[in-house]
């Protein structure tokens, strides 16, 4: 298993594109992963819309992010990049 920290840096915050974008790159993974946001300790399968949205995470905000599978690693890169990116909003 890999944790980390990931931050969302996009003025919008995780809107329903940018969680679309989340679903979306997860889905090409393995591997389960998770988004948590701990000040709410909401817990947030990144495979899924709903779920992603319940998270109301706005900018500037600090979630982890845990994955765990055959692919981690790859799947763990890919989905820091995509919020380092600010899931292309920057």
């Amino acid at each position: 298993m890999i944790k980390g920290r990931v931050k969302v840096v996009n003025r919008l915050g995780l809107h329903a594109r940018a969680a679309a974008l989340v679903v979306k790159r997860a889905a090409e993974f393995e591997s389960s992963i998770t988004l948590i946001r701990e000040d709410k300790s909401v817990y947030a399968d990144a495979k899924s819309i709903l779920s992603v949205l319940s998270l109301a995470a706005s900018n500037g905000m600090e979630l982890v992010i845990q994955v765990e599978g055959a692919d981690e690693e790859s799947a763990f890169a890919s989905m820091t990049k995509l919020f380092d990116e600010g899931f292309g909003e920057l």
